[in-house]
């Protein structure tokens, strides 16, 4: 082993032992570059993006390893979001699929010959490019042109396991009122505000905001960092605006926000003023200065709400934070039977194994049944002979999978504990108790 392979063991044990540790992982991500290992680097330069969505050395790094491994748009997509958070003129260089095998790529300096100009937006006499007639072209726009996606979701709550007091709620504040109109009327009950989805990741929050909007026989519209970031002054703020205006055209329409701690962190822990701007744009939009939100039903997730800015969870914006917890064992033995579903499978006990996955989130539990199914399909190649998926191999992947939550709860105790205000941790310090983690 070289002495390069054996810091990067040591390294990884560290980055293990503390998850959290920013400069480690930054440290493994950039030596797996090095030995050419850039789908590894590029999980740990993910993990550094999931603690610090504007970490600039971990969006590089990513750019760096997606470029190795020839995904292309994910390369751009990282590089644009580097580029706009530093303030860097040059983002509408793109990476050319002839580049992706020079090692230059390492350098991140990507460069395409005849790269597409963009146009700044006018936000002052000193920035305006106006042109009156392509101005009003540009708002007129058919609604085809528009970038971001409106789904319409066939799912329902029904078809989401668990998460009974997440539905109680959501039953609650959306659904019950729209459903009564008259009573809504009776009580003044108005549907603007919105709820903040917090919790570990892979929990559902995501799939659950789905499933609302097609309870609501709503339009869905999922919108994260990268579809509001912009390289130039003004820009950002402009694509959040459009964003709701096209959430109000479509009304009833659920605006999820993903990873709110990304668009709207705390404006005390950013470094770049451009995202400061966009909080600020946020929030005006949240209280629709001169604009009508009735329809617009507003749901956010995040797996750090101790990093989104306090103004958001201001009544009449976010102002209901619910916790999503890891699935219960019929929520997960629901999952496993959801992922095994198309697979062959053999005398498989699936309340035994929910039972022996508690703590597991939704994700970790699709991981272990797509690991079982690796063990068996390994085992049908090595033998010759093609066999189902069976208990056996569920137990040899449990040796190697653990609950991707415990992280998370360490982090959270400490904010359940010491920045408790008001009691906006209280659901999350009675779970703690009940795990004994208090």
């Amino acid at each position: 082993m070289s002495n390069r392979q054996s810091v990067i063991t040591v390294l990884t044990d560290a980055v293990e032992k503390d998850p959290n540790n920013v400069s480690l992982r930054l440290h493994l991500a950039e030596l797996l570059l090095e030995e050419n290992e850039a789908e590894k680097a590029l999980e740990q330069a993910g993990a550094v993006l999931n603690l610090q969505p504007d970490n600039l050395e971990a969006l590089d790094m990513a750019a760096r390893a997606a470029g190795l491994l020839g995904e292309v748009e994910k390369a751009n997509g990282y590089k644009r979001l580097r580029d706009a958070l530093s303030g860097k003129g040059e983002t509408n260089k793109t990476i050319k699929q002839e580049d992706l095998f020079d090692d230059d790529i390492l350098s991140a300096d990507f460069i395409d010959d005849s790269p597409t100009p963009m146009k700044p937006v006018g936000v002052g006499p000193m920035f305006e490019f106006k042109d009156d007639k392509t101005n009003k072209d540009d708002e007129l726009l058919d609604e085809t042109d528009e970038i971001w996606e409106v789904e319409e979701p066939d799912i329902k709550l029904e078809d989401v396991a668990g998460m009974e007091k997440v539905k109680e709620r959501l039953q609650m504040a959306f659904l019950a009122p729209l459903q009564n109109p008259e009573l809504m009327k009776f009580y003044g009950k108005s549907l603007r505000g919105g709820l903040l989805l917090y919790g570990p990741p892979g929990c559902g929050k995501t799939f659950i905001a789905r499933a609302t909007a097609g309870e609501l026989g709503a339009k869905f519209i999922s919108v994260g960092l990268s579809d509001v970031l912009d390289m130039w002054l003004g820009n950002s703020e402009k694509n959040l605006h459009e964003i709701f205006e096209r959430a109000r055209r479509k009304a009833p329409c659920v605006l999820f926000f993903d990873e709110l701690d990304a668009v709207g962190r705390k404006r005390s822990l950013v470094r770049y003023s451009g995202v400061s701007g966009v909080v600020n744009q946020l929030l005006a939009e949240m209280d629709s200065v001169g604009n009508n939100n009735e329809g617009v039903f507003i749901l956010a997730a995040t797996n750090h709400p101790w990093d989104v800015d306090v103004a958001l969870r201001r009544p009449g914006r976010l102002d209901r934070m619910l916790l999503v917890l890891p699935p219960d064992a019929p929520a997960r033995k629901a999952v496993l039977e959801y992922h095994l579903r198309d697979r062959p499978v053999e005398k498989l006990d699936l309340s035994s194994i929910a039972k022996s996955t508690d703590g597991f989130s939704g994700a970790d539990v699709a991981h272990l049944c797509e690991s079982a199914a690796e063990l068996a399909m390994s085992d049908s190649i090595k033998s010759g002979r093609v066999r189902p998926i069976n208990m056996n191999d569920f137990k040899q992947a449990m040796k190697s999978i653990y609950p991707s939550t415990r992280a998370w709860f360490e982090t959270a105790r400490n904010f359940a504990l010491f920045s408790n205000e008001g009691g906006i941790y209280d659901d999350l310090v009675d779970y703690l108790k009940s795990q004994r983690m208090l």
